[in-house]
C-alpha cells in the first residue's frame, strides 16, 4: 500500500527563507579494523572442526534457516555452507527465518534473500518459502511456540544469523541466534505470538524459547556472524546444540565491542540518508542514534541530539520504512516510497503502534534540513552541529558542520579528510548522489 503524499504547501515558517546551509568536513572516525581474511575457508575449518562424524550426513535433509539482516558475504557464507555439506553428501535447502519481514508473506521473504543475491542459482540449492507453521511447544506462560514447517519436517537444522545489540531491550540473548528460533523461524504467527507481552518480557522468554526449541528440534549447528565497526565480518562461530547459547550469549558481547558507534557524544541534527530492515531491525540502530534506545552500561557514548532527519529508505529493504516515526523530519520523497502495509503488518506483530506514526515532512532535501536547524531552540545557524551518515551501518566516513568539526578535531580516533565545502543540492533541493 504506497501513499501519495501531496506537496507541501501553505505552510509559513518565518525566517527559513535566511536559513543557510553550514559549511562541511568530512572525516574519518577510526574503529578496531580486525576481520576475517579468507571467510571461505575460515567458515571450512570450523565446520570440520565442529562436525565429528561427517558420515551422519550423508543423505540427510538439511533446513538452512537464513535471516533478514544484511551481512556482507552472506551470499559466500550461505553457499560454503551448503557446498560444505554437500560434500559430505547431504541434502541441503534453504528457508527465510524472517519473522514477519517482507511484509508477512512468502512471496516477500523470498525478494528478501534475492537482495542479498541469495537464489537457487546462486547458491546451487532449493529454497523454500512458506508461511506454514507447526506448533512444537509453549513457554511457561503459555504463549505458544512455532516453528517453520518446512523446518520441523526436516532431517536437521542449521540456524545463520548475525549476533548484534538488540534495538528495543537488553538482555543475554539480544538479536541473534537466540531470537531467531524464539521469532524468526516461527514466521508471522509465531512473531506475533511471541510479541503479545511486550519486549519487556524478551530477556527472559527468548533464551527459554530457545532452550525448548533445542530440546524438540533437531538442530545440529548453529553459525553466528559478527561484523565489525567498518561492516566486516570478524567472528564466525559454529556450535553445536551443546553450545548453541552459550556461543550466542558471547558473540553478542563481541559484538558490543565491535559495532561502530559516533566518536562524540552530542550533535544538535543528525541526518540519516537511508534506513532500513536490511541495516537494522528499527531502520537505524538507536544505539547509534540514541532514538528509542534502552539503556546499557556496554553503550556509554549514545548520541546526545536535538533533532533526527532520515532521507530514504534502502533498496535491499523492499520500501519498508520502519523507523520512519523517530524521524522529526523527513521528505515527501521518503514517505512517498515506503510500502506502508509492510510497515504496519511489521510492526504490528509487536504490537508498537507508536512506530507506525508519519513524522513532519518537507519537499526536499535542503528543506528537511532547513527546518532541522530552524528548529534547533537555543542554537545559531552558524554553531549548528550537525553530522550527515549514510545508514547507522556505515560509520567511518561521515560528514559534519565546522563548528562541530573544531570541537571533535583533536580527538584521537578524528581523522580529516577534506573540506570545509558546502553541500550540493540538484535543481529539486535535493542531495546530489
Amino acid at each position: 500500500m504506497f501513499i501519495e503524499f501531496p506537496p507541501v504547501q501553505g505552510v509559513i515558517i518565518q525566517g527559513i527563507d535566511q536559513i543557510k546551509m553550514p559549511r562541511m568536513v568530512k572525516i574519518h572516525q577510526r574503529y578496531d579494523d580486525k576481520k576475517i581474511p579468507n571467510i571461505e575457508q575460515y567458515l571450512i575449518d570450523r565446520m570440520n572442526l565442529a562436525v565429528r562424524d561427517k558420515e551422519w550426513f550423508r543423505k540427510k535433509s538439511i533446513c538452512i534457516a537464513v535471516g533478514s539482516r544484511g551481512i556482507r558475504n552472506l551470499q559466500l557464507i550461505v553457499k560454503t555452507v551448503c557446498d560444505q555439506l554437500k560434500s559430505w553428501g547431504a541434502k541441503p535447502f534453504v528457508i527465510p527465518a524472517m519473522g514477519s519481514h517482507g511484509g508477512g508473506t512468502s512471496v516477500g521473504q523470498l525478494e528478501i534473500l534475492r537482495g542479498y543475491g541469495i537464489t537457487e542459482c546462486n547458491i546451487d540449492v532449493p529454497i523454500v518459502s512458506s508461511m506454514e507453521v507447526v506448533r512444537y511447544g509453549e513457554l511457561p506462560d503459555k504463549t505458544p511456540l512455532y516453528c517453520d514447517k518446512n523446518a520441523y519436517e526436516s532431517d536437521c537444522i542449521i540456524l545463520i544469523n548475525k549476533e548484534k545489540p538488540h534495538t528495543a531491550f537488553r538482555g543475554k540473548h539480544e538479536s541473534g541466534l537466540a531470537k531467531m528460533i524464539a521469532i524468526g523461524i516461527a514466521k508471522h504467527k509465531g512473531a506475533a505470538a511471541f510479541h503479545r507481552q511486550g519486549f519487556t518480557q524478551f530477556a527472559e522468554r527468548i533464551p527459554q524459547a530457545a532452550e525448548c526449541f533445542l530440546q524438540k528440534m533437531p538442530v545440529v549447528y548453529g553459525i553466528g556472524i559478527v561484523e565489525n565497526a567498518y561492516d566486516e565480518i570478524c567472528e564466525i562461530g559454529v556450535a553445536d546444540r551443546g553450545h548453541f547459547l552459550e556461543m550466542d550469549a558471547e558473540n553478542l558481547e563481541k559484538a558490543k565491542k565491535s559495532m561502530a558507534r559516533f566518536k562524540f557524544a552530542r550533535a544538535d541534527v543528525l541526518v540519516i540518508d537511508e534506513i532500513g530492515k536490511d541495516i537494522s531491525g528499527h531502520g537505524h540502530d538507536p544505539n547509534v542514534t540514541g532514538r528509542a534506545a534502552v539503556p546499557d552500561d556496554s553503550f556509554k557514548q549514545i548520541l546526545d541530539l536535538k533533532r533526527l532527519v532520515i532521507l530514504g529508505v534502502s533498496e535491499n529493504s523492499h520500501h519498508n520504512g520502519n523507523g520512519i516515526a523517530d524521524a522529526d523530519i523527513t521528505t515527501r520523497r521518503c514517505l512517498n516510497s515506503i510500502d506502508w502495509s509492510v510497515v504496519w503488518t511489521n510492526i504490528m506483530t509487536s504490537n508498537e503502534i507508536q512506530g507506525c506514526k508519519i513524522p513532519f515532512y518537507a519537499n526536499s532535501d535542503r528543506e528537511a534540513v532547513a527546518i532541522a536547524i530552524k528548529s534547533c531552540m537555543g542554537v545559531e545557524p552558524d554553531s549548528i552541529k550537525i553530522a550527515r551518515i549514510h545508514n547507522t551501518l556505515q560509520l567511518e566516513t561521515i560528514e559534519v558542520s565546522q563548528a562541530l568539526y573544531e570541537e571533535i578535531k583533536d580527538y584521537p580516533d578524528i581523522i580529516w579528510e577534506q573540506g570545509p565545502y558546502e553541500w550540493e543540492f540538484d535543481s529539486e533541493g535535493n542531495f546530489e548522489t
